[in-house]
């Protein structure tokens, strides 16, 4: 009998979409897992794949997304939280997986979001598939927290880029992970404005937080997977065939290892 597979999908923008390529393979390799946890984009594909939708679909709603389909501007960002509305992210969650619940789900799966007000991790377990992926994807200052019971809810990526323990705690025998930024920890050679510092600076405190957490005696990841991905960036939607062809290949390279990772 096979192990449990896991799969533990991080968070990372446009450089998720290496996920639906990565899962693509594994289906033509007739591996399924047996539970997933996603964080930020690894919820909006993981979520989409555990809620039955095949994955040519997810390919194609992402792969033929453009800016003007999530950008919502807000005319008064500075008092409203961000600078913009998630009307738009909101309508294209729900046109898609509808009113689906986690309990409704053919995968086990979870996701990850941070409360403002507690400085918590939270999971999202029950309830409204379509509001966690919102919760887990909704990158801070430029969409709008998601409310959620008493909670003001963020990008689970600001504490958990890869939700490796969430995904052991699905009763996974074997967690492979798949990181999606491993470029943020490279220098660079010039920081042209702004935005690009507080991007850096954030880059710098999480890659900081990843290394302490993986230095971790008990860390639980079986097989970590970081594409290279040159030439695909975070806040663009341009290049996403690209970052869905490396994540085929990423696959397709490492079917070997995850076989002999869930066969007895």
């Amino acid at each position: 009998m096979s192990k449990k597979l896991g799969l533990a999908l991080g968070g990372g923008g446009a450089r998720g979409v290496v996920h639906i390529g990565f899962l693509k393979a594994l289906e033509e390799e007739g591996i399924k897992p047996y539970c997933i946890s996603g964080t930020s984009m690894g919820a909006v594909v993981g979520g989409c794949y555990a809620s039955g939708m095949p994955i040519d679909k997810i390919r194609d709603i992402v792969l033929s997304l453009k800016t003007m389909d999530i950008v919502d501007i807000d005319a008064m960002p500075f008092t409203r939280l961000s600078l913009l509305r998630s009307k738009k992210l909101q309508k294209l969650f729900l046109k898609h997986v509808g009113d689906v619940q986690f309990s409704d789900l053919k995968i086990p799966f979870t996701c990850t979001a941070v409360d403002l007000y507690s400085q918590k991790l939270y999971i999202f377990r029950e309830g409204s598939l379509a509001k966690g992926i919102q919760a887990s994807a909704c990158i801070p200052g430029v969409f709008r927290p998601v409310e959620h019971e008493d909670m003001l809810l963020i990008d689970g990526g600001i504490l958990c880029r890869v939700p490796v323990r969430e995904t052991k705690e699905l009763g996974a025998d074997v967690v492979v992970a798949v990181d999606a930024i491993k470029n943020t920890s490279y220098p660079v050679d010039k920081i042209p404005n702004l935005i690009s510092m507080l991007v850096r600076v954030f880059n710098i405190l999480d890659n900081e937080l990843v290394r302490r957490q993986r230095a971790e005696a008990d860390y639980p990841c079986d097989l970590l997977l970081e594409p290279e991905m040159e030439g695909v960036t975070q806040f663009a939607v341009k290049n996403l065939d690209k970052a869905y062809e490396d994540g085929y290949k990423l696959g397709k390279d490492n079917i070997d290892a995850i076989r002999a990772l869930i066969e007895d």
